[in-house]
């Protein structure tokens, strides 16, 4: 049996922990956290750019967000979380969700997992953009355009989120 972890620090958003000398960070009070690879049958993906204070830039990323983090959602399925984050930040809601994989985002650092999903069948239900404490800017791009619509975004000085590099991978394996 593992030993319980050691609380050295505690955040309004985070905890540091360590657990047998490591130390990492965690995120109480959320249920998971999820992404969303949204494709248009015309063969568009949604993706959303925001300013991101840790890396202090804009970073081009899949609509993603918490899960369970609210008094309001505590205890939503990861399902309906990704529903609420892809219509909260694109604007969009999809007929088609699928499950597709979960996985540790830095597990050097934190025990953080996100699970990824497809959502299809995509039709514009609102105006995006985020929450009160959020500036989004939505981007529909085609999937065959992808990687230069993301090449010319870095040379303006935008970063890119690994999640959505991860998300492209599967979106181009969709029919």
């Amino acid at each position: 049996m593992p030993s319980p972890p050691r609380i050295i620090a505690r955040g309004r958003h985070l905890n540091l922990l360590s657990r047998q000398g490591w130390e990492y960070a965690t995120r109480p009070r959320i249920g998971g956290i999820v992404a969303v690879i949204a494709l248009s049958g015309d063969g568009q993906i949604v993706l959303v750019e925001q300013y991101r204070p840790a890396v202090e830039r804009n970073v081009l990323e899949l609509p993603a967000g918490l899960a369970g983090d609210t008094s309001q959602t505590r205890g939503e399925p990861l399902v309906e979380a990704a529903k609420r984050e892809l219509l909260e930040e694109t604007g969009y809601t999809a007929a088609r969700w699928q499950r597709l994989f979960d996985a540790f985002t830095s597990p050097g650092l934190t025990d953080e997992s996100l699970t990824f999903f497809l959502a299809t069948g995509l039709s514009r239900s609102g105006p995006g953009g985020g929450d009160a404490s959020e500036r989004i800017t939505v981007h529909t791009v085609a999937l065959h355009e992808v990687d230069a619509f993301i090449a010319r975004r870095c040379r303006d000085g935008c970063a890119v989120d690994l999640k959505l590099h991860a998300g492209l991978r599967f979106a181009e394996r969709v029919p």
